[in-house]
């Protein structure tokens, strides 16, 4: 069959738009709906430089049970810093959506998008009332609140609570980090019998406290130049 000189400009044109929809990140999140937001697998060798991520790229979806909105909020800073990032085959999420109670402290494997659940205090400047769920978040210096925003881990130390992490606050809204010396460490306080004998954990002076076990696993996982996000979406 002839094609027409007006038939085959309209399906050059048709063949440009669908080229260009398939190509698109956004579109290709919408075209999925049941897929939660997803970090890229971690790559051979370390980046050098802040790459956006494609949709022809291989997308590794998050394990269902994690809520989508923190994970969404997490991509994105992950993103946003990558070119800071060293190693990006393990991200942690402290979601303190949720409260002391509930496993909220989440490492995250890039590549297959399985999780596992730890125990996490807040800072009491975070909740002076003590109700086990974050109120608010602070970056001010003397507040005993935890920060949100993203994290660059750091060195080891051996501190007051033994062998700990230091991070560095890589947004405006934790840029004390440092200066307030927010670490990842054990506590007592953070401890499942504290848990089953007040119904809720202690609370930190902002530092994101584990549980023993949780720490050797984070420490061991986690390491130095690896992103960690803290935040809440309610």
């Amino acid at each position: 069959m002839t094609l027409s000189r007006r038939q085959v400009i309209e399906a050059g044109a048709a063949s440009g738009v669908l080229a260009c929809m398939a190509s698109s990140p956004l579109l290709a999140q919408v075209t999925r709906p049941t897929a939660l937001p997803a970090f890229a697998p971690a790559p051979r060798q370390p980046l050098v430089s802040a790459q956006p991520l494609v949709a022809a790229q291989p997308r590794v979806i998050v394990d269902p049970s994690v809520d989508s909105r923190i994970v969404a909020r997490a991509r994105a800073a992950f993103d946003r810093h990558r070119s800071r990032i060293l190693h990006p085959d393990i991200v942690a999420i402290a979601d303190f959506t949720r409260a002391s109670a509930e496993t909220r402290f989440i490492l995250l494997d890039t590549n297959s998008g399985r999780v596992t659940r730890h125990l996490v205090a807040h800072g009491r400047g975070s909740d002076p009332g003590h109700t086990g769920f974050l109120q608010r978040f602070s970056n001010l210096i003397g507040s005993e609140a935890s920060s949100e925003g993203s994290y660059v881990t750091s060195a080891f130390y051996q501190g007051k609570y033994g062998r700990s992490m230091r991070v560095r606050g890589l947004d405006y809204s934790n840029s004390n980090a440092e200066c307030r010396a927010i670490v990842i460490h054990s506590a007592w306080y953070a401890e499942p019998g504290v848990l089953s004998t007040n119904g809720r954990l202690g609370r930190s002076e902002g530092c994101f406290a584990l549980p023993y076990a949780s720490l050797q696993e984070v420490l061991a996982r986690l390491g130095p130049g690896r992103f960690l996000y803290a935040d809440r979406v309610a």
